[in-house]
């Protein structure tokens, strides 16, 4: 069966699987979209609380129906690097929408928190549950009722797929998209992780530490590693929400702003007063989110999109699995080698071709659904090109270039760097879980080792500390999930069990916790469900009992008597220090009420 083909049957079974759901959520998108101009069902009263400070022109604009109003929602502050850009968006918004004849208004903020500020804190137990906060905030700000289109400024972790589900949730209304790019290169992400590698064996101080920390994390824009921010913005462009070629432009830069001028114009001419309307709910569907799991396959994308994608997807009606992700890993190519996968950076990434090259040679290979709606209000091939400035400084986009720029970092799609994508599914008699192998070597893709059991990270921590992580084992890190305490990254163990890795040791980690979306070279199985807190199999886990996490055949097995195992009490854990501080307590009704992680760990889409 070629590969064109594979892609269509799981299509094909999504879509099916979907229509219990797909047809109402159409249905209600429709509706909506019939009752015209929003601002035509507010009273008086309402309408002049809502452009009470606009200019008077705009307040003549606003009060009839023909000229659109576009609402901004924004993850701006001016902590965290990847959104202190967006300061000056909606000026720059506001300015281009005159000149097209609309206005543009923001409706509202939503939360950002950092991923990078918060690993191994506190706050890292409320990282998950800010992406429902982030939808259920987007959906305040349009709840007013007065915009014809929508644009969304998000870049990192949380925020892209949380705004997602909000312009699922009003997909009556077209929704661009709009980035605010990569930092500048900065000290090379394997220097970097040399140096931490160095600090946890007490071979460089703190201040060396923070020295290379703060060389690599060091101006406006995201991270430059291929986490999960960055393949938030992939996702964006390959789903036809971004611009072609929005992606990977750095901020503060003329091809930057003239992206965002260009897109608050197109946002404004697709909206139900046009001949081009694109609600986004419609332009959405299941050949969308199936080229969104190709593209993070071929580029070695973030496991956060295990949960995130399933979510997005349920937010538009549609039932994706991670038994279709994993299928689809197994006929998707890797393409891209971004650290972890390799030692570039995303900019690297970009020089080499970005995100235009990559998808003309997933087109070229048959592996993505080029008959798809998108915001450009063409089929996805207007998206393999290659942007530039102009002469008068608009956008211009040539076709992307025939070759890469760098074969070490982008590959023509007949000689790619593996044959299948970088995300599996692992089942067995523990739960399911997925695993991200694309940067794992494959000696390492099977690890059969007696167990060694933790209830959080600092436990596994101290162990490595005192010396007792000797010989092979998995780690089993439990109580992590969703329920227990928000499922935090448990990015801390990424260099420790990496240092023993890299002493010879066979290691890997089991858990029903998240790895961060830059997980590397550990063979780590992660969102395992059902959780602990569930009562899952991860909870009768002794120390030494044998597991084996098998990556090549997809499987992941309590070794042993299964009558005993199954017969073992539950273990249970002392949750009461993950319920108050740094805000957790807020976050009680989530922990009750969220979903397991196979489902998106939502509240929502329990």
């Amino acid at each position: 069966m070629s590969a064109d083909s594979r892609i269509a049957a799981i299509t094909n079974r999504i879509v099916e699987r979907s229509k219990p759901f797909r047809e109402p959520y159409l249905e209600r998108v429709r509706a909506a979209a019939s009752k015209t101009v929003n601002r035509a069902v507010l009273g008086c009263g309402n309408l002049a609380h809502g452009f009470a400070v606009c200019s008077p022109a705009e307040k003549v604009a606003l009060s009839g129906d023909r000229v659109p109003n576009l609402g901004i929602i924004t993850s701006y502050n001016d902590m965290l690097s990847a959104h202190q850009p967006f300061e000056h968006f909606p000026a720059m918004i506001r300015q281009a929408a005159a000149e097209a004849g609309g206005v543009a208004q923001v409706a509202g903020g939503v939360p950002a928190m950092c991923d990078g500020v918060t690993q191994g804190q506190p706050g890292m137990e409320l990282s998950l549950f800010s992406r429902d906060l982030i939808a259920m905030s987007a959906g305040i700000g349009l709840s007013h009722n007065m915009f014809d289109t929508t644009v969304y400024l998000g870049v990192c972790d949380k925020i892209v797929p949380g705004l997602m589900i909000a312009a699922m949730t009003f997909g009556h209304l077209p929704a661009v998209f709009i980035p605010a790019g990569p930092m500048t290169t900065g000290l090379p992400n394997d220097e970097k992780t040399r140096v931490r590698q160095l600090f946890a064996e007490g071979k460089v101080g703190r201040e060396e530490l923070l020295d290379a920390e703060s060389k690599s994390y060091h101006g406006p824009g995201t991270c430059t590693f291929y986490g999960t921010a960055n393949s938030n913005q992939m996702l964006m462009e390959i789903m036809g929400l971004h611009m072609p070629g929005a992606s990977f432009i750095n901020p503060n830069t003329p091809l930057r702003d003239a992206l965002t001028k260009e897109a608050t114009k197109r946002a404004l001419e697709i909206t139900a007063l046009g001949n081009d309307f694109t609600p986004a709910g419609e332009m959405i569907d299941e050949r969308s989110i199936v080229n969104g799991v190709v593209g993070l396959h071929a580029t070695g994308g973030s496991t956060n999109h295990t949960l995130h994608l399933v979510a997005m997807a349920r937010a538009a009606g549609i039932l994706l699995t991670w038994q279709d992700i994993s299928d689809l890993s197994d006929t998707v190519p890797l393409l891209a080698r971004v650290y972890p996968n390799g030692l570039a950076d995303v900019n690297h990434f970009h020089a080499a071709g970005g995100m235009g090259f990559l998808i003309r040679e997933l087109l070229a290979g048959g592996y993505l659904h080029d008959d798809v709606r998108t915001v450009y209000g063409q089929g996805l091939d207007s998206y393999a090109i290659d942007p530039r400035l102009g002469e008068d400084g608009s956008v211009t986009r040539l076709p992307a270039p025939q070759e890469s720029g760098d074969p070490k970092v982008l590959a023509k799609v007949h000689c790619p760097f593996q044959p299948t994508g970088g995300l599996k599914m692992l089942t067995g008699n523990i739960g399911r879980a997925v695993i991200k192998i694309s940067a794992v070597k494959p000696d390492r893709h099977v690890i059969e080792a007696p167990a060694k059991v933790f209830h959080d990270q600092q436990e596994l921590q101290l162990a490595f500390r005192d010396g007792a992580l000797e010989g092979d084992f998995i780690a089993v890190v439990r109580f992590q999930g969703p329920k227990a305490n928000g499922m935090p990254e448990l990015h801390k163990l990424t260099t420790v069990l990496g240092i023993l890795q890299d002493r010879g040791q066979r290691v890997a980690l089991l858990t029903d916790g998240r790895m961060s979306g830059a997980s590397g070279k550990i063979p780590a199985a992660i969102h395992l469900t059902p959780e602990a807190k569930d009562g899952g199999p991860i909870a009768r886990i002794r120390d030494g009992d044998m597991l084996r996490l098998d990556a090549a055949n997809g499987t992941l097995e309590f070794l042993g008597d299964e009558a005993e195992f199954d017969c073992r009490p539950v273990a249970e854990a002392d949750l009461r220090d993950n319920e108050f501080g740094m805000g957790r307590e807020l976050f009680a009704p989530f922990r009750q009420m969220t979903g397991a992680a196979e489902h998106g760990a939502s509240v929502f889409f329990g």
